[in-house]
């Protein structure tokens, strides 16, 4: 079998289970299977642009092997990242694993929403760390001294090994919420928290439900719960002046809008699609 014809049948075998972007999906997989023969050898990974040039190349049986593991996980509905162990984020490749969330796309506006914000800021709080995403990138497009907490020790240790191979100066901590550090002790206080209601888990989309931690998703009935604890939290560690951003849910503008009534210059910031996307307030 050759290159193309594995692609072909690799892309014929994802529509058939009803896979979104098959073809690329298909490439994918493949050069990820093909990587992991090619690392054992010493040899660097090759790109999209390999599979064309090599795309009449017997298949290796080993390459073909990873690749039809990789194509049965994917049919069962695991997430292409989970199976390659990376996603891009504003432009930087991150590990992930089934322990955090897989960061997108919709969160960069949190970022450029932080960014902002970010003129005299000294010390940053990310609340929810995941894979490290929001504060290893924070950490490299700012001058600031970046802190980053999650209840999840695993999480963590996704997180910390980001930030080592992404040369960011993070400080880690095992914490609820912000409950290690001291009252007033931070500029910016950053999350993406957990926000999808407990009602909507029977809807959700498998790959997200069945593989994506359920910790770092749910929050509540109305996914509301950590956000409620989350506002009060951030007037405790802010210090005067500082600004809270966060993540928004589908539903959750209003709601949180009403949670921040004490606080000053409180906006809502949509993302590309028109949808709330961020919460901005000052304290």
């Amino acid at each position: 079998m050759t290159v193309r014809e594995a692609l072909l049948q690799g892309q014929k075998l994802l529509e058939d289970a009803g896979i979104s972007a098959p073809r690329l999906t298909a490439e994918v997989l493949l050069l990820h299977a093909i990587s992991h023969d090619k690392a054992t050898r010493g040899e660097p990974p090759p790109d999209r642009a390999w599979l064309y040039a090599h795309s009449s190349d017997e298949l290796r049986e080993v390459w073909w092997i990873h690749y039809g593991r990789y194509l049965h996980q994917r049919i069962g509905g695991k997430p292409t990242q989970y199976i390659t162990g990376r996603q891009e984020f504003y432009g930087r490749d991150f590990r992930v694993t089934p322990d955090v969330l897989i960061p997108r796309p919709e969160t960069e506006h949190l970022i450029e929403a932080a960014l902002a914000h970010m003129s005299g800021v000294r010390r940053v709080l990310d609340v929810g760390a995941g894979s490290g995403a929001i504060a290893v990138t924070l950490a490299l497009e700012s001058k600031a001294k970046v802190f980053s907490s999650d209840i999840s020790l695993a999480a963590l240790r996704v997180a910390s090994e980001n930030a080592r191979r992404l040369h960011a100066e993070v400080v880690f901590v095992a914490c609820d919420l912000g409950s290690a550090f001291a009252e007033a002790s931070f500029d910016l206080v950053v999350s993406n928290p957990p926000y999808v209601p407990d009602s909507d888990r029977a809807t959700m989309q498998r790959e997200v439900r069945d593989f994506e931690p359920a910790s770092a998703l749910f929050a509540g009935q109305e996914g509301l719960d950590v956000y409620r604890r989350l506002v009060p939290e951030a007037a405790r560690l802010l210090c005067p002046g500082g600004w809270l951003v966060m993540e928004l849910g589908d539903t959750s503008a209003e709601p949180v809008r009403e949670m921040l009534t004490s606080w000053r210059d409180v906006s809502i910031i949509n993302d590309l699609a028109g949808l709330p996307r961020v919460a901005q307030a000052q304290l």
